[in-house]
């Protein structure tokens, strides 16, 4: 067999396995988003696919258990049973009330098995309730006008 078609063949043996393990990766790693009430309208082999929840912790419903941490997630009025069982620590925000975003798989009886949780953090750049909605940018501008006016400027020593 001459050198150029050992190469060739060669060749086409890595890349098949290149392509291979690509697809094997791509497949393995996909993670559907499933809103809670779309949980139950699910069937089929979609049930058994690696998938993302949200909703809300429901009040008083986080309990720490042996190797797992058992909670409730919240949506419009539905409910689903979560189970989280991964390795990594909860986050900081995880609390009752909190939003939360859970991975894993939806067992057989309906109770929501996570290897992973995240919970997102509260926005500390709401607007008070009771604000104006103009209230934060008139002080900005404020400040701004001062530090432009002549009095400033020739307190700073620049012109």
């Amino acid at each position: 067999m001459k050198a150029q078609s050992k190469f060739l063949v060669g060749s086409v043996i890595i890349v098949a396995t290149l392509v291979t393990l690509a697809y094997v990766g791509f497949t393995q790693s996909k993670t559907y988003y499933h809103t809670i009430t779309e949980l139950g309208t699910l069937q089929g082999a979609s049930l058994q696919q690696h998938m993302r929840v949200s909703g809300n912790v429901q009040k008083g419903s986080i309990s720490h258990r042996d190797g797992r941490v058992d909670f409730v997630l919240e949506e419009q009025g539905k409910v689903l049973p979560v189970s989280y069982v991964g390795r990594d620590p909860l986050p900081d925000t995880f609390k009752d009330g909190a939003q939360a975003l859970a991975e894993g798989k939806l067992s057989s009886d309906g109770h929501f098995v996570a290897d992973q949780i995240q919970a997102k953090c509260a926005s500390k750049y709401q607007a008070a309730p009771n604000s104006a909605p103009g209230a934060a940018q008139s002080s900005q501008t404020q400040s701004t006008q001062t530090m432009n006016s002549p009095v400033a400027s020739a307190a700073g020593g620049k012109n």
